[in-house]
């Protein structure tokens, strides 16, 4: 069964419904006792990341998702849920903490010199070159594959050896983490129609769901 983290996402019912269509028995959980039945974890995420973080805390998700992601257990973190893992973010002066899981920033895109009118935030398909043909989440897909964004701030890892998946968009950046049972990704997977349920099925089986 892989748990989908309940803490108010707006987007929570298109995850569960492309987790579904992976193969997986789902449900979401809201309280970190629910998650001992769990075989993965999934974190989910649109909108602020100040929002996501306090909600996680309130609902005493925050230690829990710490506590998996040292258990060794299969954990996805999806868009906003991919920046929380991250130290801190740039997001309208964010005064919440991030979970810590991975060293760095989560920082907005800006205008370059080659690219002034860059639009912001992302919106639509994308690239995504696979940078480490070791991470589980990729396997059977092919390199350069499209994804779909929605998102105006991306992480910054301090660990580059931590970098699965990088995307151009006003310079390079790290659309996709793996580090040993802890993966994430900035695109929207469950948006990304047939490559996106293959990623998640790749998931779904890792779990052993």
């Amino acid at each position: 069964m892989i748990a989908l983290l309940d803490y108010g996402s707006g987007n929570i019912r298109s995850v569960e419904k492309a987790l579904r269509a992976a193969g997986a028995e789902v449900s979401r959980m809201g309280f970190a006792a629910d998650l001992k039945s769990a075989r993965g974890v999934v974190l989910p995420g649109v909108g602020a990341f100040d929002d996501c973080l306090n909600a996680l805390r309130r609902q005493e998700l925050d230690g829990a998702v710490k506590d998996w992601c040292d258990s060794g257990k299969p954990f996805l973190g999806i868009c906003v849920g991919y920046q929380a893992l991250f130290e801190r973010s740039a997001e309208f002066n964010s005064c919440a903490r991030g979970l810590g899981i991975f060293a760095g920033p989560v920082v907005r895109f800006q205008p370059t010199e080659q690219e002034p009118n860059l639009k912001i935030p992302q919106i639509g398909w994308n690239e995504v070159e696979i940078a480490r043909q070791d991470c589980p989440l990729f396997a059977g897909i092919p390199d350069r594959s499209y994804f779909y964004f929605v998102h105006s701030f991306y992480p910054k890892p301090a660990d580059d050896s931590i970098v699965a998946g990088r995307t151009e968009y006003g310079g390079t950046f790290a659309s996709a983490v793996c580090r040993d049972n802890v993966w994430a990704t900035q695109f929207h997977p469950e948006k990304s129609q047939s490559v996106g349920l293959r990623l998640l099925r790749n998931f779904v089986e890792f779990a052993g769901n």
